[in-house]
């Protein structure tokens, strides 16, 4: 039978009542009730027996707290124990307040622990019994090097239970302890926001750990977690980190904002996640390093601050159905020996290449698509990739590029809309192509270098840009049952010393058929030109012998990159997820400086609303011209501000998706007659129902224009902005000056163009501002000495031709890094601030600028 124990002050509580907490613990049988009135109560209590405690009036009107230099407040070394509605008090933030020894037991209901850990310890291991711990509706706060620290044979659960604002890490787990914690909330620690040391393990459900100084969720030596819908938030290192021999799994979790990379996985651990995503990492957004293996499924990672997914070393990553979108490096990259798997994945809007294989690193791609990177696929590594059903679409530069030295196989791929050459196979590589189509590409529709012999069969290629096939000095290979159709210049171009053997293939409505350089040894067996036979060395439609002018000198071009024509393209059939006007707007307002820019902005934005309203009533919509002239220098925001712009049209309804996709002169300007026409409608297409941005705009109205084609583009523009004036917006951009000669080229132009926002250039101070705000993305910090000779080097700093604005910014930033690198490495043991900090004399010295 249960017996209640009261605890009063003296004059409380009536007769019989104790004086202190342990006088009533004390007195307590096994299974009893101690309840507390309400007041301070400073004691150390030894809990020995199977006791309840528990606040008489509730929550927050009993704190325990330990004596000065005296702790813990509780110990616990019976079975059973539990404390309700109290608060605990530490004597000091880095010792335990509540401490429960080997093969003891503790419920925590409703209890909050302040300035001190929890700290359970159990048995060596489990044959000497385990040690319990349950937290139901707790909170754990202000201690120092943990939160709350399990240790040997233990076996915890949390529920509903907050541990923050943690000098250190927040959980810690080690030798044999287990923990299943549902609903935890846990932010603002200085070390890591969970760690699993030994052969700990983890079961997390329903939880957040935010704003941890190092890793979200750190897994070491032979630990297991699985994590089922948390939310990792902004970790001042990698969202979950896992060394040693590792093992986590992770379902319909969300990463967001780390400070490095979103997943790590080194040494022999292994990572499988399922249902995920990684958004803002500030490095990688998966990592996989040593021997590491990662299996992501229906995964998505967004807008890495470095390639989205890196494997080095003998790694290994298995994606599948996985999505990856916007990043400052490649979609994937793979080196050393890393193999990678990549099944019904899609990758877009990548700054650099879509998938990047080195070294002697091995890629599988099956099923995969590649949208609006800078490349789309590139193979370096000799050691055999293979890509089968896939598609690459949009890319800025090459489609697909077998590097020197390098060896894939492809299948069924299709190559679209590529900026320069859609298929490349480099000097000396391996390659076998079996089907597929390339159509629409800027350059010539494959390229085969010097020494590369490549077996192409079955492949189409339709409306390239220039040749459908060009084989350079001294290249080879067999291409059976090949169509090329609508080639703007010769169909196959065949170098000097190239012998390619040509079977079955078919040429049609190409501007020339055949072109070949002296030297040349084009073998062709049962191929014709619309129709005809096509023999080396006879007439076919065009004189088989001597290619069309021009045709050389622009295939050999197809090997630099190609003109920016699709940045920001989502991937086929996919809109751009929905966005807030409201917050697009600030957005818009953190940018650095810009302040005219962004009220012409902001009073564009209340038009537009206007006119949509007044559309939304069925009142005729007043005449507007939705089209912008953006002047100013180098370096001034104009395409941050571009792609801004088209967004917030898109979030008011004015248009369909509010992308951006930027052009030069030469994605719109041909290098013949009758070229110029189709490549501007080509590039203004691709920019329906969002922005197209033309970078030097005036270039297309040369001071000399003469017989220039930049006219042409231009006339083909405004007839094109009349006919889609509700489905795209045009943004022309350049230096101040030379902007008014463009308007005035053409008469349509002034009366589309009603509207110019001048971008001025950076001042000294708002150039710091952009160096800070690099410094912060990437875990940096400028000393005030710093700050200040960085002030003084802009303010001297030459605001000539070469001047870059904010790109001149991002430039001191980078060879900051650089020299502080240089300068650390130097350093036996930095610390951490050493590694952070900026100095003075990590500044570029005005003579290098």
């Amino acid at each position: 039978m249960t017996t209640r124990h009261t605890v009063a002050p003296k004059g409380q509580g009536g007769r019989g009542a104790y004086r202190t907490i342990g006088e009533a613990i004390r007195a307590a049988s096994p299974g009893d009730l101690v309840v507390i009135a309400p007041g301070t109560w400073t004691e150390n209590l030894v809990l020995d027996r199977a006791v309840v405690l528990t606040a008489e009036h509730g929550r927050g009107s009993v704190v325990i707290a330990a004596p000065p230099g005296e702790a813990p407040a509780v110990t616990v070394e019976g079975p059973d124990c539990a404390l309700h509605n109290l608060t605990v008090w530490g004597a000091d933030a880095g010792l335990p307040a509540v401490s429960v020894a080997p093969g003891a037991g503790l419920v925590l209901e409703e209890c909050s622990v302040e300035g001190g850990r929890v700290q359970v310890k159990g048995p060596e291991d489990e044959e000497g019994g385990t040690t319990a711990l349950v937290l139901r509706r707790c909170r754990v706060e202000g201690a120092r090097l943990a939160g709350l620290h399990l240790a040997g044979s233990v076996r915890a659960r949390l529920e509903d239970t907050a541990v923050t604002g943690v000098d250190g890490t927040g959980v810690v787990l080690s030798g044999t302890a287990s923990l299943d914690a549902v609903r935890l909330r846990l932010e603002r620690t200085t070390g890591s926001g969970v760690r699993l040391r030994g052969r700990s393990r983890l079961r997390l459900t329903d939880s957040v750990l935010a704003g941890s100084g190092r890793a979200g969720l750190l897994l070491e030596d032979s630990t297991e977690a699985l994590a089922g819908e948390t939310r990792i938030e902004a970790p001042g290192a990698a969202g979950v980190h896992l060394t040693g021999s590792a093992r986590a799994e992770l379902t319909d979790c969300r990463i967001r904002g780390a400070a490095a990379s979103g997943l790590v996985v080194q040494e022999t651990a292994r990572l499988s996640a399922s249902g995920c995503s990684v958004a803002d990492a500030g490095a990688n957004g998966l990592l996989v390093t040593g021997s590491g293996e990662a299996r992501l499924a229906d995964c998505r990672i967004d807008r890495s601050a470095f390639s989205a997914v890196h494997l080095a070393g003998t790694a290994v990553g298995r994606l599948a159905d996985c999505r990856v979108r916007g990043g400052s490096e490649h979609g994937v990259h793979a080196t050393g020996e890393a193999r990678v798997e990549l099944t019904d994945c899609g990758i877009t809007d990548v700054a650099m290449t879509g998938v990047s294989v080195l070294e002697r690193a091995v890629a599988t791609l099956t099923g995969c698509r590649v949208a609006g990177a800078a490349a789309g696929i590139g193979i370096d590594s000799a050691a055999g990739s293979t890509v089968a059903d896939s598609t690459v679409t949009g890319t800025r530069e090459i489609g697909v590029q077998i590097a020197k030295g390098g060896a894939a196989s492809l299948a069924g791929i299709r190559i679209s809309g590529a900026g320069a050459a859609g298929l490349v196979v480099d000097e000396g590589a391996e390659a076998t192509v079996d089907g597929g189509w390339v159509e629409d590409c800027a350059g010539s529709g494959a390229v085969v270098w010097t020494g590369a012999r490549p077996e192409v069969t079955g492949l189409r290629i339709d409306r390239p840009g220039k040749n459908g096939v060009f084989l350079a000095e001294g290249a080879g290979g067999t291409f059976t049952a090949l169509d090329v159709t609508r080639a703007g210049f010769p169909a196959l171009h065949v170098a000097k010393g190239a012998d390619p053997v040509f079977r079955h293939c078919r040429v049609r409505d190409c501007a020339q058929a055949l072109g070949t350089d002296d030297g040349a040894r084009p073998v062709l067996e049962d191929c014709t030109a619309d129709g005809t036979p096509l023999v080396f060395g006879a007439p076919a439609g065009a004189p088989a012998g001597r290619p069309a002018p021009g045709a050389v000198p622009g295939a050999r071009a197809d090997r630099s990159a190609g003109p920016a024509g699709s940045a920001g393209l989502a991937e086929d059939g996919e809109e751009p997820a929905e966005e807030n006007l409201e917050d697009l707007l600030g957005e818009l307002h953190e940018l650095v400086g810009l302040d005219r820019v962004k009220q012409d902005v902001g009073s564009l934005v209340k038009l537009m609303q206007t006119v949509r309203r007044r559309e939304e009533a069925g009142l005729p919509a007043p005449p507007l011209s939705r089209h912008l002239v953006f002047a100013g220098n180098p370096g001034t925001g104009k395409t941050t501000v571009a792609r801004l712009y088209g967004r917030l049209l898109k979030a008011l309804g004015l248009l369909r998706r509010g992308h951006l996709v930027e052009v030069d002169r030469t994605a719109l300007v041909g290098e013949y007659v009758g070229h110029t026409g189709p490549k501007t409608t080509a590039a203004f297409n691709r920019a329906l129902g969002g922005v197209l941005f033309i970078d030097e705009a005036y270039s297309l109205a040369p001071a000399l224009a003469g017989n220039d084609f930049g006219t042409e583009a231009v006339a083909t523009l405004v007839k094109l902005m009349e006919d889609h004036r509700d489905d795209v917006v045009v943004i022309a951009a350049g230096y101040p000056g030379d902007m008014h000669r463009f308007i005035g080229s053409n008469p349509g132009l002034a009366s589309r163009f009603g509207r110019t926002l001048l971008f001025e250039d950076y001042e000294p101070v708002e150039l710091v501002s952009i160096v800070e705000y690099q410094a912060g993305q990437h875990r940096y910090e400028l000393t005030p000495t710093a700050r200040a000779e960085l002030l003084a080097l802009f303010e001297s700093m030459p605001k000539g031709e070469g001047f870059g604005n904010g790109r001149s910014a991002r430039q001191v930033f980078q060879e900051m890094t650089e020299r502080q690198a240089q300068r650390v490495a130097e350093l036996p043991a930095p610390t951490a601030d050493q590694l952070i900090s900026l100095e003075a004399h990590d500044l570029p010295h005005p003579a290098t600028r």
